[in-house]
């Protein structure tokens, strides 16, 4: 395969989970301060821009439109929803030859309808409408692609942005010193709720709560279940395996972090869940870069860096 395809089908994957990951965050903080009215709107519009990789001004108190627009809708914003939906569009352009009609056309039509400018009263709608767009886009993408390297590096980008954009979804739950957005918000934001209820049998706790996120390995957008397929990803595209330790570097990286998670207690990883969650995000980034490396060493790395991407 070539590098520039291998490189569009993997920020594919990527950019239609960032936008969908971007999504998400955005609603559990709209949540946070309706369910909250002690929370400080510029202590947590300052917080949720640092998770999100944006520097916040320092000039004026900021309201949740000044998180909105170059989370959501601002299309030269590097982090926004309407950024990311673009570039899978332009991605997908340049592997148009390798990605399925259905697939193309997904991620054309979600480019064009993604509004440039939302009133208060429809951003939940926007939010729904970008979730709904990218499990479209990602289930096509199941359903009409071989499993062979094209596949792969598709999964791949998905899932390391998965498991990036859960760390920064759990991050949120530091967006202020006195309150975050509930476990019971948090699981509903990534569809775990019912999974979580079926898992442990009660109301969420925070211990249950976040084992299920960050350790399940049978729910699709826990950390370790996003890891370990992206694991499998890069061995099913390189299947040498050398006798001794692991060539690959991104490889050694997803599989140190990874061990890190399962067998520390849950009980440290909840008392240190912002370090954890930086170092997740860390991994990613230095992961991808690793994979930038090996296989489209000729291009840059889009990557989550002070607001740039």
């Amino acid at each position: 395969m070539l590098s520039r395809i291998a490189e569009s089908l993997f920020w594919i994957g990527r950019y239609i989970e960032r936008g969908d990951g971007t999504a998400r965050i955005l609603d559990v903080y709209l949540q946070l301060l309706l369910e909250d009215i002690f929370v400080d709107e510029d202590t947590a519009c300052r917080a949720l821009l640092g998770v999100m990789g944006s520097e916040p001004p320092t000039d004026r108190k900021l309201k949740r439109q000044d998180v909105i627009t170059p989370l959501a809708t601002d299309p030269m914003s590097t982090t926004s929803i309407a950024y990311c939906l673009r570039a899978a569009r332009e991605n997908g352009r340049r592997a148009r030859e390798i990605i399925s009609s259905e697939l193309w056309e997904v991620l054309n039509i979600t480019h064009t309808g993604m509004p440039k400018s939302t009133k208060g009263d429809q951003i939940h709608e926007l939010f729904s409408w970008t979730r709904e767009r990218a499990a479209l886009a990602s289930g096509i993408a199941d359903s009409t692609s071989s499993r062979d390297d094209a596949w792969s590096f598709f999964t791949l980008g998905r899932s390391i942005e998965r498991a990036d954009m859960t760390a920064r979804l759990l991050a949120t739950r530091a967006l202020t010193e006195a309150s975050g957005p509930s476990w019971t918000t948090i699981l509903r934001s990534v569809g775990a709720y019912e999974a979580y209820l079926r898992t442990y049998r009660g109301v969420p706790s925070s211990t249950n709560a976040a084992e299920f996120l960050l350790l399940d390995r049978l729910f699709p957008r826990s950390i370790m279940h996003s890891l370990t397929l992206a694991e499998q990803c890069l061995r099913d595209i390189d299947p040498t395996q050398q006798r001794i330790g692991y060539g690959d570097s991104a490889v050694r990286m997803l599989g140190h972090i990874r061990a890190e998670l399962e067998f520390r207690p849950i009980s440290q990883v909840i008392e240190e869940l912002p370090i954890m969650m930086d170092h997740v995000q860390s991994t990613t980034t230095n992961v991808s870069e690793a994979v930038r490396e090996r296989y489209f060493p000729t291009h840059n790395l889009p990557a989550w860096m002070g607001g740039q991407s």
